[in-house]
């Protein structure tokens, strides 16, 4: 009786221990430490065409190209950031990590405005003559500008979903308009952040330099990352999940050594899932890749191709019913598609 009620104190212990993390007033740290980070961000893009010309003697073209690559790395590499906060790393520490590297990068970027070794010299007014950037030069503009899309691309796509796994609670009948009020509020915090990026933060490099006007976002990004950390102690940290390109692969290995095999119309026992799984049955919609992919989740031998446990004897040659619907969704997203044939 002793050793029952001793574990059930084990038991109720850590939901205690959770209930009292999360919840609105986590809420702050994480819509502040995304606002900021959009000011910081957002407000180095309208003049920076101007630094690279003035400084760093570029042509406009070249400016232009530079600048367009730097913001399509700074949203491409939020797919990155968000196929890491899922598989590997978590999404506090994906932010974490997406935190510090902006204010570095932004630290840099203050610097070569600060330190004239950093920058080509000034044009000689006699000779009229003006020397280029080198080499090293260009290097350190460029990991500067590298570090603050690595930090984009964590940040954004990981700090909406982080603020609802504070909020996710079943048991709380009106869960679904706290998350509706959270992302109303996320969402305006982060239009306010864009229209003060585009206007406060372009006002103070044109009135006051570039000094001044690269250090006020390097200050606002450490705001950032501070305000984000003081709440680390009330976060609610869902780990990660199993990796999602393993099993993509996986799915893609089993339709090869399953690719002989006859596909028939079964009933649910044939196809290997989850108790839980939204998908007992995988989708046929004629396509041929889609009925090759459906080879990997039908059951052959039930003892030789499931253990005891429920879990799969050989995952490259067994795959569950939501692997196989996660990669057609994947393809269906793609330019390609699913076609069918």
């Amino acid at each position: 009786m002793e050793n029952t009620i001793a574990e059930e104190k084990m038991i109720l212990i850590p939901k205690d221990k959770d209930r009292k993390k999360g919840g609105l007033r986590t809420m702050p740290f994480i819509i502040v430490n995304e606002a900021f980070e959009r000011v910081a961000s957002y407000g180095l893009m309208p003049n920076m065409i101007f630094y690279l010309m003035n400084n760093y003697r570029l042509e406009a073209a070249n400016g232009s190209t530079i600048l367009f690559l730097w913001s399509a790395m700074s949203n491409g590499l939020s797919i990155f950031g968000a196929f890491l906060s899922d598989s590997f790393m978590g999404r506090y520490l994906v932010i974490s990590l997406g935190s510090f590297c902006s204010l570095l990068g932004m630290i840099l970027l203050w610097l070569t405005a600060m330190i004239p070794q950093l920058q080509p010299p000034p044009c000689d007014r006699f000779t009229e003559t003006c020397s280029s950037a080198t080499a090293g030069q260009m290097a350190i503009l460029f990991f500067s500008f590298g570090l603050i899309s690595i930090g984009a691309g964590c940040i954004r796509p990981c700090s909406n979903a982080f603020g609802a796994d504070q909020l996710d609670n079943e048991e709380n009948p009106n869960n679904e308009s706290v998350l509706q009020s959270f992302f109303n509020w996320y969402y305006a915090a982060t239009g306010l952040s864009t229209i003060i990026a585009f206007t406060v933060i372009v006002y103070i490099q044109d009135n006051l330099g570039w000094k001044v006007g690269f250090a006020v976002p390097a200050i606002l990004m450490f705001l950032s990352a501070l305000m984000f950390l003081v709440g680390s102690s009330q976060y609610i940290k869902v780990k990660a999940s199993s990796s999602l390109f393993t099993g993509f692969v996986q799915v893609v290995v089993a339709a090869f050594r399953n690719r002989k095999l006859n596909l028939s119309h079964g009933s649910i026992e044939q196809y290997y899932h989850s108790d839980d799984s939204e998908f007992q049955v995988p989708t046929d919609n004629l396509s041929t890749l889609c009925r090759c992919l459906n080879r990997t989740c039908i059951i052959i031998d039930p003892d030789r191709d499931v253990n005891l446990d429920g879990s799969a004897s050989n995952p490259w040659r067994l795959c569950t019913v939501d692997q196989v619907e996660s990669l057609k969704a994947l393809l269906r997203s793609s330019p390609f598609g699913l076609q069918a044939s």
